[in-house]
């Protein structure tokens, strides 16, 4: 850990085109996204600053996770209450995060990371709520309900029907303008080759 976090630091510090993960023991590297991975953030931040202004949904956030803290992970965003993340260093504790997101992107590591590992890694750090936005399937997928370490309960809608965001969030968010967002962009888009980080359609 001590060596995978001089890792981070230096990529952060480099400003490097990457950003480290540790992951049950396995170092990946998330790929920065742009267009309508931005978006979607922007997007997702003023529906929920306008539903709740003591929330702060904080974008790029890297954040201790797993059983014990012994994973880092950096997620699209962290909601948590307004001052929250307030004397936390490079590594966020968990128990500050209201709700983690993750949004898919063209990078299959990574969205095998958010499919898969980041479900197990956030609900073992007792995160409460995790929101995965696909823009594959074009739908939202809620985890929550935390027992035993493990999400008992998931919610999944596509795009344009009510995003419902279980306590201690407690909000329901309506996602039409998501729908078209993602398809606006997405008709727009120039073609490009696959894994080009720089891809304004990501």
């Amino acid at each position: 850990m001590e060596d995978f976090e001089k890792l981070a630091l230096f990529a952060k510090h480099e400003e490097m085109p990457i950003w480290p993960e540790f992951l049950f023991g396995r170092l990946g590297f998330k790929v920065p996204s742009y267009g309508i991975h931005a978006e979607i953030l922007r997007w997702l931040t003023q529906q929920l600053l306008s539903a709740r202004s003591d929330l702060r949904l904080c974008n790029g956030t890297d954040i201790e996770v797993e059983k014990g803290g012994t994973g880092r992970a950096h997620a699209d965003g962290v909601l948590a209450l307004d001052g929250a993340l307030a004397g936390y260093g490079n590594w966020v504790g968990p128990a500050v995060a209201l709700m983690v997101v993750e949004i898919t992107s063209n990078d299959a590591d990574t969205d095998q990371r958010i499919r898969a590992e980041k479900v197990t890694a956030y609900a073992e750090a007792g995160i409460p709520v995790y929101l995965l936005i696909d823009r594959d399937d074009r739908d939202h997928v809620v985890h929550y309900a935390v027992e035993d370490e493990m999400y008992t309960r998931t919610i999944r809608r596509k795009f344009g029907r009510p995003l419902e965001l279980p306590d201690p969030v407690g909000l329901t968010l309506q996602t039409e303008e998501l729908g078209r967002l993602t398809l606006g962009l997405l008709t727009s888009a120039r073609p490009t080759t696959p894994g080009n980080s720089l891809d304004p359609a990501r």
